[in-house]
């Protein structure tokens, strides 16, 4: 048997072609860029192929005379069946010892998740790059970066770092024609990729709502519908009124007219009451692309319902003498517009007005008695009652009094505590006053009568004596 030689193919891949047939396949055109410079051998791959070539047929071999370019022109030489790359290379050129790569050369990335407008990051490592260099090629086989060099004109798609055992590159403003399964390739003997699958979220647009008329009356039932498009994967809806969770239908699905986004869709039906009148009716969009941000639409409802009506007094304990107001509190919807007042066994009615007080200006007995109040729109009517009860003008403690005391006995407290004061300066005072006793006419005392004293006291006092005093 004859020694193998190979057929030639695009990109330095050689098929081996022997005695019972020839093998051909075609292999990515992104990998011409295996090039060397002029004077310089080829490296990686090429080398590896180069080194195994044995005399490739004559007039066969082609594009090896350009600038380095290492790679061989695909020929017509399907002369027997094709064979399937892999089956190719493994029965022929990659079973020898010395083309085995160690595991080391096997590139490693990730999966990675991106929504729709944002950045991803294609990160490719690897341990042992064999004197070879890293590609990253997307879904449609484009080779995007070979190491440093960009290959595909895009500007969306940028380097962000390449040495021997690592080519990260981000693409930016992602779109979901840019989901799917990326490569990174190192061009060892033999060669070795690594998939990525990139999956782009589809942001849901904010839900619409429809199914409301202007108003509704109470006890009435409703149904609302909702409606969000864009969203992949699809996206759920829930309800809510205020802060009550609405048990809506489930979602229904529907895709896209561009096969990759869905239209979500749910509808709720409830009745209402007159606690539902301006309500918010709320829709919100569940999708992971959001990452917790609420996006949601709501419906403000409006009911109508029949009135009701309270009388307040003021002041709240009528006396006789005293001026009252009564007010009929209305409250519905619409408003009531109209007011009746009503003093049982008075005929006619007191008053029928717009406004909502009944004024007594001057009380007195004759005005007890039970009054009523009907407050009327155009939903209907409501009757409030009101026990009137005129009480004697004696004063009633009120808490004006209780103030009153409460200052009397903080003044009192003061004036105690002044006079407390004042004692205790007095004895004070009374404690520290001295008596003084002057000692003037010394040796008076032995006289026998007046005048001897005086004679005594004039001459007997030395002139270097002076009159001095003592505090005892």
């Amino acid at each position: 048997m004859t020694s193998p030689r190979f057929a030639s193919l695009i990109g330095c891949l050689w098929l081996v072609a022997g005695d019972s047939g020839r093998f051909a396949w075609r292999v990515p055109l992104s990998l011409r860029l295996f090039r060397r410079r002029r004077g310089r051998r080829p490296r990686g791959l090429c080398a590896a192929l180069v080194r195994r070539v044995q005399g490739p047929p004559a007039g066969k071999r082609g594009g090896d005379s350009g600038p380095g370019v290492c790679y061989w022109q695909e020929q017509d030489l399907e002369l027997g069946t094709l064979a399937p790359l892999g089956e190719a290379i493994s029965s022929t050129v990659w079973s020898s010892p010395d083309m085995l790569a160690s595991q080391d050369s096997q590139p490693w990335t990730s999966d990675e998740t991106v929504v729709a407008g944002g950045t991803v990051v294609l990160k490719c490592q690897v341990k042992d790059h064999e004197d070879s260099s890293l590609q990253w090629s997307n879904p449609a086989q484009q080779t995007l970066y070979f190491g440093e060099k960009r290959a595909l004109r895009d500007n969306r798609i940028q380097l962000v770092r390449s040495t021997p055992h690592e080519l990260s590159i981000s693409i930016s403003n992602v779109a979901l024609a840019d989901e799917g399964e990326y490569t990174c390739s190192i061009f060892t003997m033999p060669v070795r990729t690594a998939k990525s699958l990139v999956t782009v979220l589809g942001i849901p647009q904010k839900p619409i709502i429809s199914g409301y008329k202007s108003s509704l009356r109470e006890k009435e039932t409703t149904t609302l519908n909702c409606q969000s498009s864009g969203s992949k994967p699809a996206a759920q809806l829930t309800w809510r009124k205020g802060d009550q969770e609405l048990h809506g239908e489930p979602t229904r699905v529907q895709e896209d007219p561009n096969g990759k986004t869905f239209t979500v869709s749910s509808s709720v039906t409830f009745q209402v009451s007159r606690d539902d009148d301006g309500a918010d009716i709320v829709c919100s969009v569940n999708h992971e692309s959001l990452k917790g941000a609420d996006r949601s639409t709501s419906q403000r409802i409006e009911v109508l319902y029949t009135p009701t009506a309270k009388i307040r007094p003021d002041p709240p304990h009528p006396r006789e003498g005293q001026k009252l107001l009564l007010h009929c509190e209305g409250r519905g919807n619409p408003v009531p517009q109209q007011y009746l007042w009503e003093k049982e066994g008075s005929v006619p009615p007191l008053k029928m007005t717009q406004e909502s007080a009944l004024i007594f200006p001057f009380l007195n007995k004759s005005d007890s008695g039970t009054y009523g109040c009907t407050a009327t729109s155009n939903m209907g009517s409501y009757k409030a009652y009101y026990t009137l009860n005129v009480n004697d003008p004696s004063p009633v403690p009120s808490s004006s009094s209780t103030y009153h005391a409460i200052i009397g006995g903080i003044v009192a407290f003061i004036v105690f505590l002044l006079l407390i004061l004042l004692i205790f300066l007095g004895h004070y005072l009374i404690r520290h006053k001295g008596t003084y006793l002057t000692h003037e006419a010394k040796g008076s005392d032995d006289a026998p009568d007046a005048d001897t004293a005086i004679i005594n006291a004039e001459g007997g006092q030395s002139g270097g004596d002076d009159k001095k005093e003592y505090f005892i």
